[in-house]
């Protein structure tokens, strides 16, 4: 587990009208602009089984029924390193939901590491709130006091 060093130079993506995101809180990712980058460097994103059972799923009663049934149970979900070592799924709640429906075990999916990911925060401000974040499960982890 390694900290995030602060790039001072840090610029974000800028947002188009059409581009899905993702929030989490104050982290909002650019999901479009993250899955043009994996499908351009396919070799730092294999693709992988993951077991249903493994994941974090967020049954909700706002699922759009259609999305459901319209998702590609093919297409790979996406899984970001939120904290170190923890993964959530920040793309693909429908496909599990219908995969959950379906009585599916493992659904495809990309594994995506914080360093990978940090650059489709859409802000300056979520880009440092983010390695602050890390940083201090970093600290946590290793038994570090913070003040």
């Amino acid at each position: 587990m390694k900290k995030i060093m602060l790039d001072k130079k840090f610029k974000p993506f800028s947002v188009d009208e059409d581009d899905e995101l993702y929030p989490n809180g104050v982290f909002v990712f650019n999901i479009s602009k993250l899955i043009v980058f994996i499908k351009a460097n396919k070799s730092s994103f294999p693709v992988e089984e993951v077991e249903l059972r493994s994941l974090r799923i967020f049954r909700s009663s706002n699922f759009d029924e259609t999305t459901i049934e319209a998702a590609n149970l093919s297409a790979p979900i996406l899984l970001a390193e939120i904290s170190p070592g923890m993964f959530n799924v920040i793309d693909g709640n429908h496909r599990l939901e219908k995969a959950c429906r379906a009585g599916i075990d493992q659904i495809p999916a990309y594994r995506i590491y914080a360093n990978q990911h940090l650059a489709f925060l859409t802000t300056v401000k979520a880009y440092k709130a983010y390695i602050k974040y890390w940083n201090s499960k970093v600290d946590e982890r290793s038994g570090v006091k913070v003040l």
